[in-house]
């Protein structure tokens, strides 16, 4: 059986927050059970992963929790490779990209392309915080998207439409320092002009070659990786910077750029080969082994993603690996689309998740329920959905009921009729040649799948061995035939034996803790994928049988969809809160309680009375839009909340000079701030 190598990465998780089921299902599960297989068919196989510690998000969240960017990756690196080891997921390595080893490796890597011209020095207007004195990385700014009008866009995407965005797209652009509108100053980047890529991109990502040297099979790419690639292709690439204007990340290794670090999908994708380095010096191996083109070769390069990340691992990647000259090119990036969780998006914003660490504390024995659900699920090729009646569907009808129970009858029958002694086959009857060949096929076809990375038709196929002898038990019923034939029910058990370990040897590539349970039931080591195995003998002792699955029942359900409802913000009819201001732009306002002298409505206007405020200072003229909901009679010698310093206005001819303050509820109705109890005007309010 031929051997294929194989270098493995998962992308690197932000280190700033903790992982959800979305996370898992669509990057790192998959990842990971791809990775088993290969080890079980003995295939050269590296896993890599790591935190990426770099980036706008980081800091941003470090100023939101008031600490250090340190801190954060601190401790959210910790919380996720911990999550990650109580789950199995089993990374050779998983390295951080703060560290100094990383930090070498990144400048190191931008010397080269920088040496051999694949940069090019811009100087470009950036918006810039004047009271923060600071450049504004792209997810320091906020605004409407040019696209789609949603209000929150960031500076480098909206994550409402999907649009790609550059902080100047941006309509009415906010700084998430400091709520004020930034101002456009010069600097200076370097940019990596993808737009003279797209030949030989178009060439590789459609054809699978170029020059003779980089080569895969287009047709394994998934259609939704090679359309989002080819859609930015054909619409044109564009130079994209590859530092920023931060003082959190990689330094860019020149002596022109102090106060300017690396682009996180500069940074963080070289982090795969930081981490490659780290794992070699510790293990005594090369790292060009598992990197390089003339001592990888024939090493397959696989990227395993979500789709928010195929542009950065099948575009700009691979042009940084090519420019650099001496790396081998993705062989495949099989990207998932996402994981929807009881009829919403997950949200970190909005605590609409299950947290992964939550879960393992919660249910630490049903570590493999969880895998099997997430992987029958899994988004490959549309977005899925996670439910918790889903869950106990899943976990209570087939681990329980068709894996559990086969597995169950097969040891409980063995000890019952032959004492835990596994008994031999007799003569064969046809209906046993077909179940023993059905078996043979089964390792071939999940072979086939999980090359091609459908690891859920891959695991369908696990399933269907206890259902072959779920079906095999059922039509064959031992416990009747054991009255009069022992023979023939000591052939059943044997071959009902023989399915077992079968199940047990491909059920460690989905759920490898019950595939350990039933191996220690059988009383026989692990198998490999290998090929075929030779049968447990007759006369082979098993083990008493334990129950693989407990049922899920309603209680957890109603408990974890009422914490889910608990934890996300209440829904209500009313706007979330608008974006953070500083206290010095809240001491700017002027509000002052004023009494209203005299009003009338104005003409051919339904919606707006003309108001005489005193306001302790002076007297002044204020149209407000509040005639639906107060008459003249009504408002008049009422005391009302007036900001006072907003710049005056004409409506209708008429000039406005301040605001009465007024709540809205959500049927529209208004409520001025107004009073009855005779307030002195011109008190201030702040």
């Amino acid at each position: 059986m031929s051997k294929k190598a194989f270098t493995v990465t998962a992308a690197l998780p932000y280190a700033n927050g903790p992982l959800h089921l979305g996370h898992i299902a669509g990057v790192y599960l998959p990842a990971d059970i791809f990775v088993r297989f290969l080890r079980l068919r003995g295939d050269d196989v590296l896993f890599i992963c790591g935190s990426d510690e770099h980036g706008a998000a980081i800091t941003l969240r470090a100023k939101k929790e008031g600490i250090s960017p340190q801190e954060i990756v601190d401790k959210y690196h910790h919380l996720i490779k911990d999550s990650f080891e109580q789950f199995g997921i089993s990374f050779d390595i998983y390295h951080r990209t703060s560290s100094d080893l990383h930090h070498e490796v990144s400048s190191e890597f931008f010397k080269i392309l920088h040496e051999k011209k694949a940069f090019t020095q811009e100087t470009s207007m950036q918006y810039f915080d004047e009271s923060f004195q600071q450049f504004l990385a792209d997810r320091y700014i906020t605004g409407t998207c040019p696209k789609c009008q949603h209000d929150a866009a960031y500076g480098d995407q909206c994550e409402k439409c999907g649009s790609d965005l550059s902080p100047t797209d941006l309509m009415n652009p906010i700084s998430t320092l400091s709520g004020q509108t930034p101002v456009l100053k010069e600097t200076s980047h370097w940019y990596l002009p993808m737009n003279n890529h797209e030949d030989w991109l178009t060439n590789w990502i459609q054809q699978g070659i170029l020059n003779g040297e980089y080569q895969h099979n287009p047709g394994e790419w998934k259609n939704q990786v090679v359309g989002q690639c080819m859609s930015w292709i054909n619409a044109g690439l564009k130079p994209r910077a590859m530092t920023r204007d931060l003082d959190w990340g990689v330094p860019v290794p020149l002596p022109n750029a102090k106060g300017k670090v690396l682009y996180v999908w500069l940074d963080a994708p070289i982090g795969y080969i930081s981490a490659t380095q780290a794992w070699a010096a510790k293990n005594g191996k090369d790292w060009r082994s598992y990197w390089g083109k003339a001592e990888g070769t024939g090493r397959k390069l696989v990227h395993f993603i979500g789709k928010d990340n195929i542009v950065f691992h099948a575009i700009i990647f691979p042009i940084l690996l090519k420019a650099h000259g001496d790396l081998i090119l993705p062989d495949n990036v099989p990207a998932y689309e996402f994981l929807n969780l009881e009829g919403d998006k997950f949200s970190t914003s909005r605590n609409w998740a299950v947290w992964l660490h939550e879960y393992l504390a919660s249910y630490p024995n049903k570590i493999d329920e969880l895998k099997y659900v997430l992987t029958s699920i899994a988004p490959e090729s549309k977005d899925a959905e996670f439910t918790w009646a889903d869950f106990q569907q899943r976990v209570n009808a087939e681990l329980a009921d068709i894996l559990g129970n086969f597995v169950n009858r097969t040891i409980v029958l063995t000890h019952k009729y032959f004492e835990g002694t596994v008994p031999a086959a007799e003569q064969l009857h046809p209906v046993d040649k077909d179940v023993l060949e059905k078996l043979k096929s089964v390792e071939q076809r999940i072979s086939a799948l999980m090359y091609a990375y459908k690891i859920r038709e891959a695991q369908q196929e696990m399933m269907n061995i206890a259902r072959i002898g779920n079906k095999y038990l059922a039509d064959e019923e031992p416990w009747k035939k054991i009255k009069n034939d022992l023979d023939r029910v000591a052939t059943i058990l044997n071959i009902a034996i023989q399915i077992t370990r079968e199940l047990a040897r491909m059920a460690q590539l989905f759920i490898p803790d019950t595939a350990a349970k039933i191996y220690g039931m059988l009383g026989v080591s692990p198998d490999t994928l290998l090929g075929e195995v030779t049968p447990i003998p007759a006369g082979h002792t098993i083990n008493q049988p334990e129950i693989l699955f407990e049922k899920i029942m309603d209680e957890l359900v109603a408990k974890e969809k009422k914490k889910l409802i608990h934890a996300a913000p209440q829904q209500t009819p009313y706007p979330a809160m608008k974006e953070l201001i500083q206290f010095d732009d809240f001491t700017k306002m002027d509000i002052r309680l004023g009494k209203v002298l005299s009003a009338k409505k104005m003409e051919n206007a339904d919606k707006l009375l003309v108001l005489t405020v005193d306001t302790g200072i002076d007297e002044r003229t204020i149209v407000s839009g509040i005639a639906q909901h107060y008459s003249p009679e009504e408002i008049c010698g009422k005391s009302v909340v007036v900001l006072m310093n907003l710049a005056p206005r004409k409506i209708r001819g008429v000039e406005s000079n301040g605001m009465l303050l007024m709540a809205e509820n959500h049927e529209g109705t208004l409520s001025a701030l107004i009073s009855d109890r005779g307030f002195e005007a011109g008190p201030t309010i702040g």
